[in-house]
């Protein structure tokens, strides 16, 4: 690639190369024999220097992804997202038009609940995950302007550049997702397109989701705009050498999964996955990971049940059969799927494995919570609990709002805050729920990170006692140090 996909630009510095690994689409019938020609596809992240944009450099494969299934985990912040939106004023009229992302999922339904009709161009456009898979990323934006009515909304939903950076989130980069956005290269693309983001929410989905409401002209963003476009100035989302440790988070992820899997199989112990993902493909590979270390893949799509991962001979199975095998461990390979698979299949329970993300990560973790530090060190942090919050409030940041060396603190913190906020009042059947609900998800962020996480670290974070004793409760398996 030669120039930017967004802004033609020929300055692009590459910023992430894996070599050459399968495609991320394309899975083979578990009957076909491995060969080499199956991971001779190069697979590079470059970084446009004029509008800052991430975006995948070569792709020489054909998308033949099978269809997936939709998690819950999707759909819960899809009604969420809409929720927000819709408190907010933005469903606006009574047209909508949606842009899908080809790994399937909708959020039609939940506009045509409210009386929505679809229209080419409409006063609602829908985003959702959709637009990275355009190889011409100018004309996609082009596209989506010229669908949005005049006085319409574009609500554009992405995975956050920043968030990947700093949980070295390197495996986002694969074959047929050609745009990796933060919200500073966003604002630089709508901008062309005479677009402004007016405001913006953040979701823990993915570990760190933006979605954006724009409307055509020039507007003033609000203070959610404002904070996210500040923080990601001073993390560096634009600046190559930031964007190139995702390069040391691969070697160190793969070779942390490699010497586990490993360990489980010298004492005997038999690991299967769960989630036949994209994004396991090239983690799988470079860790060298076969069906001796990993002995099948679980999916709940009928459509890969009976194929295999790309480039290795481990094959991908029920859910069902991965429950009759009796494994030791499943490793998980989305971790936003655990609260759903533990709900699901409770046979399982006490042998999840959540892959923790690599070691290099930690320090782009520290990077950014080193500059949020140094901003907000004349400044008090608010909880969560705020009742004056702004709507967006409520949702936990992604970003790193302490010194404690755990990406994911700020959101334990809070949960902590929030549970210890719901405790003392009277067991009504509600509060019971919302305290039980808010319990098993800091639960499920420890478990999700745990390889760095300590007690010790959390606790001093918190604003009370009590929040202090909701995080050591939930801690008892991690280090103190």
């Amino acid at each position: 690639m030669k120039v930017c996909r967004g802004c033609d630009s020929p300055h692009l510095r590459r910023v992430l190369d894996l070599g050459k690994v399968p495609a991320a689409d394309f899975f083979p019938s578990a009957e076909d024999p491995v060969s080499a020609a199956e991971s001779a596809h190069p697979l590079a992240m470059e970084l446009c220097k004029t509008c800052g944009l991430a975006q995948l450099s070569d792709d020489d494969t054909v998308a033949d992804e099978p269809r997936g299934v939709e998690p819950q985990a999707l759909r819960d912040q899809a009604a969420d997202a809409l929720g927000r939106a819709a408190d907010a004023g933005w469903l606006r009229g009574t047209t909508v038009r949606e842009f899908g992302s080809p790994h399937g999922g909708t959020w039609l339904p939940l506009l045509s609940e409210r009386g929505y009709l679809e229209s080419r161009r409409a006063s609602v456009v829908l985003d959702c995950f959709g637009i990275m898979h355009e190889p011409d990323q100018r004309a996609a934006f082009d596209a989506r302007a010229a669908a949005t009515a005049r006085g319409g909304v574009l609500l554009l939903q992405f995975h956050s550049l920043a968030a990947i950076i700093t949980q070295g989130q390197w495996n986002a980069l694969r074959h047929g997702h050609f745009a990796y956005y933060s919200l500073t290269a966003l604002t630089r693309l709508l901008d062309a397109v005479d677009m402004s983001v007016a405001m913006a929410w953040e979701f823990d989905l993915y570990g760190g989701t933006i979605m954006v409401a724009a409307v055509h002209g020039h507007v003033t963003p609000d203070a959610s705009v404002r904070e996210i476009l500040g923080y990601e100035a001073r993390l560096g989302v634009t600046d190559p050498e930031v964007v190139a440790r995702l390069q040391q988070a691969t070697d160190s992820h793969a070779a942390r999964l490699r010497d586990w899997l490993d360990e489980r199989a010298d004492a005997g112990e038999r690991v299967y996955g769960y989630g036949a993902a994209s994004r396991a493909v090239a983690l799988l590979h470079i860790a060298g990971v076969d069906a001796r270390r990993l002995f099948a893949v679980a999916d709940a799509s009928p459509a890969k049940q009976g194929r295999r991962m790309p480039g290795t001979d481990v094959a991908i199975i029920s859910p069902e059969q991965l429950i009759a095998d009796e494994p030791d461990h499943v490793l998980l390979t989305l971790p936003d799927l655990y609260d759903e698979v533990r709900q699901r299949y409770p046979q399982l329970d006490g042998r999840w494995f959540v892959d923790p993300g690599p070691q290099a990560a930690r320090g782009a973790r520290k990077h950014a919570e080193s500059v949020e530090s140094a901003y907000r060190s004349s400044r008090r942090i608010s909880s969560d609990r705020s009742t004056s919050a702004s709507a967006s409030s409520s949702v936990w940041r992604t970003r790193p709002l302490s010194t404690s060396p755990n990406p994911f603190a700020s959101h334990v913190i809070n949960a902590a805050d929030r549970a210890a906020s719901t405790a003392p009042c009277s067991p009504s059947p509600g509060n019971q729920r919302a305290e039980s609900d808010e319990s098993r998800t800091v639960r499920v962020i420890l478990v999700s990170v745990k390889a760095g996480a300590t007690a010790n670290a959390l606790t001093p974070c918190c604003s009370s006692d009590a929040a202090r004793a909701s995080v050591r409760l939930v801690t008892p398996a991690l280090p103190a140090e």
